[in-house]
C-alpha cells in the first residue's frame, strides 16, 4: 500500500512539474498545462502525507533507511 502512495505522490509531482517545461518548450497549451498542474498538485496532496513522516509505536520518526 505505501509503494502504491508512493508511485501515485511521484506521478503527481511528475504533472507539476513537467508541464510548465512542456509549455514554455511549445509542446503543450495554456489550458491543458493548467489541468494538469491542478491534477498533479492534488494527487500529491492528498496522497504524500500518508507515507511522509510515518510515526512509529514509540513515537520515533521513521526514516527511510530502514
Amino acid at each position: 500500500m505505501k509503494s502504491l502512495l508512493k508511485l501515485i505522490s511521484f506521478l503527481g509531482l511528475i504533472l507539476t512539474i513537467s508541464p510548465p517545461v512542456l509549455y514554455f518548450l511549445g509542446d503543450t497549451s495554456l489550458d491543458r498545462m493548467k489541468i494538469s498542474m491542478a491534477i498533479g498538485m492534488v494527487l500529491w496532496l492528498a496522497t504524500a502525507p500518508f507515507w511522509i513522516n510515518i510515526k512509529r509505536e514509540d513515537g520515533r520518526q521513521e526514516t527511510g533507511e530502514n
